[in-house]
């Protein structure tokens, strides 16, 4: 499903009006009726009531007294709560306030010389608040009477639906920097944006539905210059290896995974059991000497093969021949899980990313070995994915967590990009952007997977869809999405708060089931 830009939104709407003809009045009509069939069923869930609908002075409140006529005239009570004056309305939104007279709907000017008192002390209490304040190419932060105005809406205690987009949340990178509005459901119009699938914004959004309201998905697909997508199940299901009939295990995917040290033998583990678990047909944990008893008892399925270690016994870089060797038999190479930041296992990290000629996905401490040494990774030619949390891609690009968090979509793109690698920057809303400048957000996954061990088993699933002959970005698009499902499912059969990784590993092949 294509993800849009506030800026490429504005294209294509001009597109639409310039090329194709169609009056952004008929634009507006469109989305208005979009949205008031969303607002009647939300009202005869609710038996009924009446409708307070918030303004602004764009189109978006444009959208919003499109909504109150067209309720009105289906018999509902409405009130329009207007946060600019009449001639500050764009030229489309001041045609729709004009053809609300003769209708009984009221309309209560409200700013910072009064009108809010009027909206708090409604009796009865609204059924529903429609808020068609800010559109999506808002950013920054809402002030003054707008700031209030969605303090009330958000304690008016009652269902909100939204125009587009929550008022006070960024379109273009789901960032809010004050006060949002708090939506049960979003209609947003024509095209799913940025700002609806990355968080905090995601978590205002309520339920989400896309809107057609006329225009064609060849301009939806043609006008934006970005080529970001949200992956939806069928997409991903898509993507997954078949597996014939007659084959064997080395023809399944064989994945090495190289990582462990002293009190976190755990993470190695879990990557090796979800690489099974998604498919591959036959795993090697290559681990520190010193826990290779360890590893033998943690799993039955995986091979396990001692390295030399340091006197702390990390993983030391007398290894980097043997597992370079190793490696020619695999055909991928899982580097990073619980591997520590002992610096002769950080230089045997990069002396590996340089001389491993099958494809490498970069984990945990092996992204962090590669802090400050970003040529390594840019002078590499086979297939890289790397797989950095929001802390570990702060210190991959010299900046902080925040800086990371504020604009996911564009951090991740321009690392791919600059490294020439597949980038899954993780968290909700996980970002998997490819050198050539695709990217796909996922869309699974829950609160419950804030638990130690869920990158091991990403780093798991990418390197088993990988190893049955997936490419990289391929890999990573379907590896995240149905590690997001995966752990859906066992929220869904046992609970949200207390899942676990190995819970996740458990229930992969269920959410990699192919429909039959």
């Amino acid at each position: 499903m294509r993800v849009v830009t506030p800026g490429e939104m504005a294209r294509i709407d001009r597109a639409m009006i310039e090329d194709e003809g169609i009056p952004g009045l008929t634009l507006m009509e469109n989305a208005g009726e979009a949205v008031a069939r969303v607002a009647m069923d939300i009202l005869s869930r609710e038996g009924g009531g009446t409708v307070a609908i918030w303004c602004g002075k764009g189109n978006n409140g444009g959208d919003g007294l499109v909504v109150a006529r067209l309720l009105s005239g289906a018999g509902v009570d409405v009130t329009v709560f207007l946060l600019a004056d009449p001639e500050e309305l764009s030229p489309d939104a001041r045609t729709n306030l004009e053809r609300l007279s003769g209708l009984t709907v009221e309309v209560v000017r409200v700013s910072e010389d009064g009108g809010l008192e009027r909206f708090e002390g409604m009796a009865p209490r609204p059924t529903l608040v429609l808020d068609a304040i800010f559109g999506t190419g808002f950013s920054g932060r809402a002030r003054g009477i707008f700031e209030a105005a969605i303090g009330s809406i958000n304690s008016a205690g009652c269902p909100v639906l939204a125009v587009d987009i929550p008022s006070g949340v960024s379109g273009e990178t789901g960032e809010v920097a004050g006060a949002a509005v708090r939506a049960d459901r979003t209609v947003t119009l024509a095209a799913v944006k940025v700002g609806l699938v990355q968080y905090p914004g995601a978590g205002l959004a309520g339920s989400m539905e896309v809107a057609g309201i006329g225009i064609p998905r060849r301009l939806i697909d043609s006008v934006p210059e970005s080529r970001i997508y949200l992956t939806n199940g069928e997409d991903a299901l898509a993507l997954l290896p078949r597996r014939a009939p007659d084959a064997h295990k080395w023809q399944s995917g064989s994945v090495l995974v190289i990582g462990g040290s002293p009190g976190m033998s755990g993470a190695v583990a879990m990557c090796a059991r979800a690489c099974l678990r998604a498919g591959a047909g036959i795993v090697t944990a290559g681990v520190p000497e010193g826990l290779g008893g360890i590893l033998e008892v943690k799993l039955t399925e995986v091979m396990t093969r001692p390295l030399p270690q340091t006197p702390r016994g990390a993983l030391s870089l007398e290894s980097a021949n043997e597992i370079t060797e190793l490696s020619r038999r695999f055909d991928v190479l899982a580097l990073g899980p619980g591997m520590s930041g002992d610096p002769q296992a950080a230089q045997l990290v990069r002396e590996l990313v340089k001389t491993v000629e099958k494809p490498v996905i970069l984990d945990a401490d092996g992204l962090n070995a590669m802090a400050g040494h970003s040529r390594v990774m840019e002078e590499r030619e086979p297939p890289l994915v790397l797989t950095p949390h929001p802390g570990e891609m702060a210190r991959l690009v010299g900046g902080s967590s925040a800086e990371v968090q504020a604009d996911r979509v564009a951090i991740a793109t321009d690392a791919a990009a600059r490294w020439g690698a597949v980038v899954v920057l993780k968290g909700a809303g996980t970002v998997i952007a490819e050198p050539g400048g695709i990217v796909n957000i996922n869309a699974t996954g829950n609160p419950g997977m804030a638990t130690a061990g869920m990158g091991d088993v990403l780093t798991g699933c990418i390197a088993a869809l990988m190893a049955q002959g997936l490419g990289a970005f391929e890999a990573a698009v379907a590896g995240a999405y149905c590690h997001g499902y995966a752990a859906d499912l066992a929220a869904q059969m046992d609970a949200m708060i207390g899942l676990v990784a190995g819970d996740v590993i458990r229930h992969l092949p269920l959410a990699m089931r192919r429909p039959e």
